[in-house]
């Protein structure tokens, strides 16, 4: 039976691509995962980095522009965070992922490598479960300026300098004021980044399903600051009022230096990320074996 995606994207964890026996294990993953679609009638590339970093040859290598053009999957060998990495760059080319983890299981990268034949032959027939993510579109003003613009997936954190004592933000919501803190930082969170650093901070985690955002302020100095789940609708402003060394974290991955007076704007972009996931998975069932609940149970 011909496949329903016949033009498939490999993208690998590049970290793990520097040498030693997590190179190679990485390379030997890819490798074998590449043989397999094409093996099932696929029409296999690999993304440029993952191709060059990898030392793989013998497939059409293709940034993340041509992926988003050419091909109608994409499928990520890793982890999370590379996940969370290549979600944003396709998000706006509407392409679907699917995640093979190569470790522990993760909340996006739900098929364990050690059976992804089993469970990825059906998929590429179309028997899975689709699952759509927002993200949010964040932009440091400065003086009436964008001086740094980025999507996040899971959160944008404000975090006070290393060495330095709490920051002072001032929040609102479309306009409305909310609150003046004093804390570690803030965090707003998505709901796929709700079960990240947003609940290591206290805050709830919320269903994917749930068009909101969760403020969770960590560390606050005034205990009845507690985290608020917000509709996705708004647009959230957070202004440093005072703090040392101050930045503010988009997924963790860029970073942007604040100066008293600067105002972080946080609202939903119009991009989504499709995930698909095997025929019958459920978010709880993800909850339930990543955060160990009912272990012994029946």
């Amino acid at each position: 039976m011909k496949p329903l995606f016949q033009r498939v994207a490999l993208i690998g964890k590049y970290h793990a691509a520097a040498g030693g026996a997590a190179a190679a294990g990485n390379r030997a993953a890819l490798e074998d995962i590449a043989h397999y679609l094409s093996d099932e009638g696929c029409d296999v590339a690999l993304e440029h980095d993952t191709a060059t970093t990898c030392g793989i040859v013998g497939y059409p290598m293709l940034d993340v522009a041509a992926i988003g053009d050419r091909c109608d999957l994409g499928l990520v060998v890793g982890g999370d965070g590379t996940m969370l990495g290549i979600g944003r760059q396709l998000a706006r080319h509407g392409v679907p992922l699917i995640g093979i983890n190569q470790g522990r299981l993760g909340f996006i990268t739900d098929i364990r490598l050690d059976s992804y034949r089993e469970v990825l032959g059906p998929m590429l027939r179309g028997e899975f479960e689709e699952d759509r993510r927002s993200l949010m579109l964040a932009q440091v003003m400065r003086d009436g300026h964008c001086v740094f613009k980025a999507q996040a997936m899971n959160d944008v954190v404000v975090n006070r300098g290393a060495t330095s004592g709490m920051v002072e933000l001032r929040i609102e919501v479309d306009g409305h004021f909310v609150a003046s803190q004093r804390a570690d930082g803030l965090i707003v969170a998505t709901p796929t980044g709700s079960t990240a650093y947003a609940l290591s901070a206290g805050g709830p985690m919320l269903h994917p399903g749930n068009p909101a955002f969760a403020l969770v302020p960590i560390a606050p100095h005034t205990l009845s600051n507690r985290p608020i789940v917000i509709p996705d609708s708004v647009e959230i402003a957070i202004e440093l009022v005072a703090g040392r060394d101050a930045s503010a974290n988009f997924d963790m991955q860029s970073l942007a230096s604040l100066l008293h007076g600067d105002r972080i704007l946080v609202k939903r972009s119009q991009h989504q990320v499709r995930f698909l996931h095997p025929r019958g998975w459920s978010y709880y069932d993800t909850l339930r074996q990543k955060l160990h609940w009912n272990e012994g149970g029946s």
